[in-house]
């Protein structure tokens, strides 16, 4: 047991957030299996509140990437504070959002709210969260990099991925291999010490 997790968190020591991928297209069976884990995730009441939009089709990503970049746009010059600015400002960000459109796959999860065919969900948030995470981590272990962006409102993604009203998008990740020249900036992480406490 304890050799498996420390396999499993070195594995998980080495997972980056990625910007820049390759074009070389990834296997759709492998993404679907790795939606299929995040879709076994706990969830409250077992509502499974969650929708995974798996995007392939060029112009819609396009589509993606012109609505994504326009809201980004609008935040970093007149939105996001001076302080959330410096914030991210060791990653390099800002309102350029190319990935969306590079990225042989681009997921968009939605959270899936109480609608005309769907009953009341409960903890949606924080399910839709768990399964975030799974589907990063499954991404991960099968030798693919993603990326969580959040662009902010997010309702353009409903009309791009035909979705209805009570599905709300709460994160896009694209999917696929690393660029060859791809750059990722030097992150440390913080100690087990710092995070672990114990009673």
């Amino acid at each position: 047991m304890t050799r498996t997790a420390r396999t499993f968190a070195d594995r998980m020591a080495q997972r980056r957030s990625v910007r820049a991928f390759s074009a070389d297209p990834v296997p759709l069976d492998v993404v679907e299996q790795a939606v299929r884990a995040a879709a076994c995730s706990p969830s409250g009441a077992n509502l499974q509140p969650w929708r995974f939009v798996v995007v392939t089709d060029p112009d819609r990503k396009r589509q993606l990437r012109q609505a994504a970049e326009a809201e980004e746009l609008e935040f970093y010059t007149r939105r996001a504070s001076a302080e959330w600015l410096a914030a991210v400002a060791p990653m390099g960000t800002d309102w350029q959002k190319p990935f969306l459109e590079h990225a042989p796959v681009v997921i968009v999860v939605f959270e899936v709210h109480q609608g005309p065919n769907t009953p009341k969900p409960y903890y949606v948030k924080e399910s839709v969260g768990i399964a975030v995470g799974v589907l990063i981590t499954a991404l991960h272990l099968c030798g693919l990099a993603t990326l969580t962006h959040t662009p902010s409102p997010m309702r353009f993604l409903n009309e791009i991925c035909d979705r209805p009203a009570e599905e709300r998008a709460c994160v896009v990740m694209p999917v696929g291999y690393p660029a060859d020249d791809v750059t990722v900036p030097r992150l440390t992480r913080k100690a087990l010490s710092d995070v672990l406490v114990r009673r």
